[in-house]
């Protein structure tokens, strides 16, 4: 990637630029920062001043701004009068994208309020629309516009790491930046499949899973080696030879190489077993086991898609649910369900396009993406994905074959995830009401939270909050507190729950200067 570069000029020179650009603004720091080292990304900042539409809202202060602007692709941010974000988009020509909202002509409702409250907007011109879309993913992500198609859920994926800084490999479950030296695979749907992936892994190949502190100190076999899920290369009861090959069995099964392991593995199974080495023969059998299992939890694994995120999309009682499955080396490695927030009066093609650009603003692309639905923009999408990731990215919604099985299976789950997801949120709305009833409040809460602590004898006191509203359980915003008082009494439940209220509120009116609403 070539480096950032924010003083650069556009393409075409700057004839169609207003003249009181400040290639120097500060915003332009901002906006470099945002779209991270990892892009190249040129991009001038330009915030017209609107000291002429004072006072004015609407189509009215548009109509003012966009006499200014120039004829070429970048961002546009909506704001309201109180500075927040309403909507970010991207647009091939600024002037003539921001001109249709100066008109006063409205398609949907949602856009006519979104205009409506406008009082200001920015403006980022970059140098092609490519850059334009890169950006305004990364926007719409951090600063979460009402109006916008929004993620929900966007933790990172984890990964299976088989390091390669240590003369015996371990294999870990890894999140996060690739800074350790080894190899990585994924991604994998959640921390679950992970780990049940790892524990078969380690049965079936007998690799480390310990520290590298742990394993220096050892001075006999521990647990694991008993349990015959380590081969205990610590204590040399197998050698660093005999236990690269295992590590290398297992890069290979990680590969998609998974017939060529099972074949070796079945022939050294005949061989000791010819050769009377029952006990030997029956560790590779059991190997074999552990092997079957792992890809018995994979369900699909398609013959003829090594590589490829599936992306389906259901719309149903104003929600929406978006299915991935991950497949890598031709390995089905679990799905996720999401539930973006967007206007129910979006069309499928909208949602999922946004959603898209969205999700691999900070992860990495596979040399395939397979849609149920066509999406906007999409040939523009696959050149962006391209260039970030510095190979060819293809997008396509098939038509027939194993791909197109591949598309209704996950079409499939989504109506079937968004089906559950509508009981539950029937089931929460009723119990809310209910709760509301119960307790004589004027309208049903939009957040619990629930508190309690725990301790072990008087040590080890934490506590702990757990959050609910209107859709269940909300996970990620859950806390744990450890007790860190000195005065506290051991024991003292009171004493800890005080800190925890005290902590908790105390940080809540630091950065928001009040309770969450409900």
């Amino acid at each position: 990637m070539s480096p950032i570069d924010h003083k650069s000029k556009p393409r075409g020179g700057t004839d169609d630029l207003p003249p009181d650009i400040d290639l120097e603004d500060e915003a332009v720091e901002e906006m470099v920062e945002t779209v991270g080292p990892d892009v190249a990304f040129t991009a001038i900042d330009w915030t017209p001043h609107a000291g002429d539409a004072e006072g004015m809202i609407g189509a009215e202060v548009i109509q003012t701004l966009v006499k200014r602007l120039p004829n070429a692709p970048g961002v546009y941010r909506m704001m309201n009068a109180a500075g927040d974000v309403l909507y970010v988009g991207k647009a091939r020509s600024l002037k003539k994208r921001v001109t249709n909202y100066a008109q006063g002509r409205f398609h949907t409702t949602r856009i006519g309020r979104m205009v409506r409250e406008t009082s200001t907007m920015e403006f980022v011109v970059t140098r092609t629309e490519i850059e334009a879309l890169l950006l305004e993913a990364n926007l719409i992500k951090r600063l979460r516009p009402r109006f916008n198609v929004l993620m929900r859920d966007d933790k990172s994926f984890p990964y299976i790491l088989l390091t390669g800084d240590h003369v015996s490999p371990g294999i870990y479950k890894h999140r996060g930046a690739r800074s350790r030296k080894g190899d990585y695979f994924g991604p994998f749907a959640s921390a679950g499949a992970v780990g049940r992936t790892i524990n078969s892994l380690q049965r079936a190949f007998l690799l480390r899973s310990c520290t590298n502190s742990f394993y220096e100190n050892r001075t006999r076999p521990c647990l694991l080696y008993q349990i015959k899920r380590c081969a205990g290369p610590c204590t040399g009861e197998v050698s660093h030879q005999d236990y690269a090959e295992l590590v290398n069995e297992a890069k290979d099964f990680l590969s998609g190489r998974s017939q060529k392991v099972k074949t070796e593995i079945s022939a050294a199974m005949q061989q000791a077993s010819e050769a009377l080495d029952f006990e030997r023969a029956a560790i590779y059998r059991d190997r074999l086991a552990a092997l079957s299992h792992v890809q018995s939890h994979q369900g699909i694994n398609p013959a003829t898609v090594d590589e490829a995120d599936v992306f389906a999309i259901h719309q149903e009682g104003g929600q929406v649910c978006i299915q991935v499955f991950f497949f890598r080396t031709g390995q089905n490695w679990g799905n996720r369900a999401y539930f973006p927030k967007a206007d129910p009066a979006l069309e499928a093609a909208e949602v999922l396009g946004s959603f898209l650009a969205q999700f691999y603003d900070d992860k990495p692309t596979p040399r395939n993406i397979l849609l149920s639905h066509g999406v906007e923009d999409q040939e523009l999408l696959a050149e962006a994905l391209s260039t970030r990731a510095g190979r060819k990215v293809a997008i396509s919604v098939p038509q027939r074959g194993e791909k197109k099985d591949l598309t209704d299976n996950a079409l499939q789950n989504a109506r079937e995830a968004l089906g559950r997801r509508l009981a539950e949120t029937s089931t929460q709305g009723r119990l809310l009401a209910g709760f509301a009833e119960t307790f004589g409040l004027p309208k049903p809460p939009v957040r619990i939270e629930v508190y309690d602590n725990s301790h072990i004898m008087g040590t080890n006191a934490v506590g702990a909050m757990v959050v609910a509203g209107p859709e269940g359980f909300v996970k990620n915003q859950y806390r744990k507190f450890n007790i860190r008082s000195t005065e506290i009494t051991p024991g003292d439940d009171f004493g800890m729950m005080r800190e925890v209220m005290e902590r908790r509120f105390s940080r809540l009116l630091k950065e928001h200067g009040g309770v969450p609403a409900g």
